[in-house]
């Protein structure tokens, strides 16, 4: 059997919240959409490059205050890029950790936890 990278599935409460934090601010983009009747809550499918996230507006999926690690190329370059749309919930900074990686961390509207890192030698 062959395994493939899990897809995390974060907790929302909020679609213009979501879709501003993470499409225009992080710059993921939509792969689907789904609700099962006009006012049913929304899930959606998020990618990133290689990164896939799921969001859910539904009370049993997923409980807010998650963490994910999310390794970028370069985590400087990235925050410099995040910095300069001066989107005004979040000026995330860049942290060199001990244990060998540069970090950027930054809570999504709710209260979910993304950290980018990029691996230093």
């Amino acid at each position: 059997m062959k395994t493939h990278a899990p897809i995390p599935i974060l907790r929302s409460f909020d679609e213009t919240r979501a879709r501003e934090f993470y499409l225009d601010f992080l710059g993921f983009e939509v792969v689907f959409e789904h609700r099962f009747d006009a006012d049913a809550p929304l899930y959606l499918g998020l990618r990133m490059g290689d990164c896939v996230v799921h969001l859910s507006e539904h009370y049993g999926d997923a409980s807010p205050g998650a963490a994910l690690r999310i390794e970028v190329d370069d985590v400087d370059a990235y925050c410099r890029a995040l910095n300069a749309k001066g989107y005004r919930n979040a000026r995330p900074g860049v942290t060199e950790q001990p244990w060998g990686s540069r970090d950027m961390a930054i809570s999504d509207p709710f209260g979910n936890r993304l950290v980018f890192c990029t691996r230093v030698a």
